[in-house]
């Protein structure tokens, strides 16, 4: 039997909306499926940006090893949407995906919020002193437990939100394309609010009202997205799951080592090759020519069955599941370079930076330390408006024709003003350290130096920017250039990003406080952040990151011209035109 086919996929994902009754879907049910969505960013992003402070302060840990904790969370956090995408695609469904994640978010912020009120679950800190006894096994087990449930249910809530609210859509979008990119605008302007409002407000609240009130808040604001969720249960369309695309580009692999000592022709000719019955893409592409092996037809007459179909899949492929293995493939060195960019940004010891300056917007009200990381979703926000509804329009109007700029180079323009942001951090921190020595709170890392903390601002504007080209960037041009069977897990690389860039903050973090503590006598990223030099942490991660940005052109260089650089059609415009057509045939 021949493995299953592009049309056979999209055939099966389609079917149960075209059965299902006239009634369910719709744009009536985005405003519950939003909800839900923004909801569940707004409770967890309140949660992360102060960890480290809870951490340090009742828990009593050292700031790198505290560091290292946030990191793996976080890197647990964005790699399960990858793992849950596959999960719903293949399996479960969306529908019951999102209701799980739902479920598993709730019990982990429930479970952390019991740490804050129950004495015994916490160590005992002693507030005059502020020596905290050792965490038990117990309490560190109940802590972790909590981050592990948050990390499940964040991961299969949000790698199926946005495509079960596009399935609510599928008649909609028939007659209208632009109805889902207004759909996928508004999903990420309300994530984004959400975040704002939970890197502000929520870390206000932990700040005035204690961990108990600021832990409480995310499990209410949970709790109400589950209800919203599921009160519109009934209106939902609900699509079985379609076959997975993972087993055809494993027996591509397989076929290609079975026939590894085979020569690949030098001259194509279509019947050389399997493909499927009237597809456009009869022959491979020259490159990863060895992948082309797989389809390659040594006997007909064993290989293939009456109808044209391979009799063993494991040994022979279609031209098309060679090209989507190729696809993936070649994005793979481009994908890459986003890593130590989700790194630099994951760093907790801005937070710490942050806390140790005076943060007054008023001679009575002071701005949360955790909270200065929502400049960085305020920048992207404005950032994104102003490359959308300015800076675009006006290019166009003075070139006569629409100008935009492609994925791929949106990507390292991101990476340079990543880049920047971190000599703008280095020399905010020599600067705030010398103050510190010279103020004498060499020994005090609890201190507040005589400088604003509104310097770090441009830190978090070049961030903002940075991610508004970068992650925008990557989705755009992971969405284009892999096949449509690929979609989801095109929009789920970045998440997969953000969890090795954590890893590898964790590493670089560990490794440089290991051999900074071997050469002198205080590590660079130490808990009194007044004797250690995370000016020189900093200067090290934009030596990184230029280095990545000098990776990321020769990536780019050999991977060549983009489907959207080419002027070829995007996957959005495909997939829309697929539905239209087998409208068409079923008229």
């Amino acid at each position: 039997m021949e493995g299953p086919s592009v049309a056979d996929d999209d055939r099966d994902m389609e079917e149960p909306l075209l059965s299902t009754a006239d009634h369910k879907g719709g744009l009536r049910t985005l405003p519950f499926i939003i909800a839900n969505g923004a909801l569940e960013k707004l409770a967890s992003q309140g949660l992360s940006p102060s960890m480290i402070l809870y951490l340090t302060m009742v828990y009593g840990m050292k700031s790198a090893y505290a560091s290292n904790i946030i990191f793996l969370w976080s890197a647990a956090t964005n790699f399960t949407p990858i793992i849950c995408a596959f999960l719903a695609d293949s399996y479960f469904g969306r529908f019951p995906m999102i209701a799980a994640g739902s479920i598993f978010s709730f019990l982990g912020m429930f479970v952390l919020w019991l740490t804050a009120m129950i004495p015994q679950a916490r160590p005992f800190c002693d507030e005059i002193s502020g020596r905290c006894d050792a965490p038990s096994r117990a309490q560190l087990s109940l802590l972790y437990s909590s981050y592990a449930i948050m990390s499940i249910g964040s991961g299969c809530l949000q790698s199926s939100y946005l495509a079960f609210g596009a399935d609510q859509l599928y008649r909609t979008s028939k007659s209208n394309s632009g109805i889902l990119d207004s759909y996928f605008n508004l999903c990420y302007i309300s994530s984004a609010v959400g975040s704002l409002v939970g890197m502000s407000g929520m870390v206000y609240i932990q700040d005035r009202m204690g961990w108990g009130m600021g832990f409480g808040v995310p499990v209410a604001l949970m709790l109400l997205s589950m209800i919203t969720f599921f009160s519109a249960s009934p209106l939902y369309l609900k699509s079985m799951p379609s076959r997975s695309w993972c087993a055809g580009i494993v027996q591509v692999v397989v076929a290609a080592c079975k026939k590894r000592h085979m020569q690949v022709p030098s001259v194509g000719i279509p019947e050389t090759y399997h493909h499927e019955n009237g597809s456009p893409c009869a022959l491979p592409s020259d490159k990863l020519r060895f992948f082309n092996k797989a389809c390659i037809i040594r006997n007909s007459e064993e290989e293939l069955t009456s109808d044209r179909r391979a009799s063993n899949p494991w040994t022979l492929c279609t031209v098309e599941q060679v090209e989507d293995l190729k696809a993936l493939v070649r994005i793979i060195p481009l994908w890459s370079t986003g890593i130590l960019v989700s790194a630099a940004l994951s760093q907790s010891f801005y937070t710490l930076q942050v806390a140790s300056m005076d943060r007054h917007l008023t001679p009575s009200f002071e701005v949360p330390a955790g909270s200065f990381g929502a400049m960085l979703v305020v920048s992207l926000i404005i950032w994104i408006t102003l490359y959308n509804r300015v800076i675009l329009p006006l290019a166009s109007k003075c070139r006569g024709k629409p100008t935009r700029l492609s994925g791929k180079t949106r990507m390292g323009i991101g990476i340079l003003f990543s880049t920047l942001s971190l000599a703008v951090s280095a020399i905010v921190e020599s600067n705030r350290r010398a103050l510190a020595i010279k103020e004498g709170f060499s020994d005090d890392p609890n201190a507040v130096v005589n400088m604003s903390a509104f310097w770090t601002l441009p830190r978090y504007i070049l961030f903002g920017m940075g991610e508004g080209f970068n992650a925008i960037g990557q989705i755009e041009f992971f969405y284009n250039e892999l096949p449509k069977a690929m979609s989801s897990v095109a929009t789920s690389l970045l998440g997969l990003n953000m969890s090795v860039g954590n890893l590898a903050a964790s590493f670089i973090m560990t490794t440089v406080d290991n051999f900074s503590k071997a050469a002198e006598v205080k590590s660079w990223v130490s808990s009194n952040i007044n004797k250690g030099h995370s000016d020189y942490y900093y200067w090290l991660l934009f030596g990184l990151l230029f280095a990545n940005f000098l990776y990321f052109l020769a990536c780019s260089k050999s991977y060549g011209p983009s489907k959207e650089e080419a002027g070829g059609g995007s996957n959005a415009e495909d997939h829309n035109n697929t539905f239209m057509i087998k409208e068409e045939k079923q008229r």
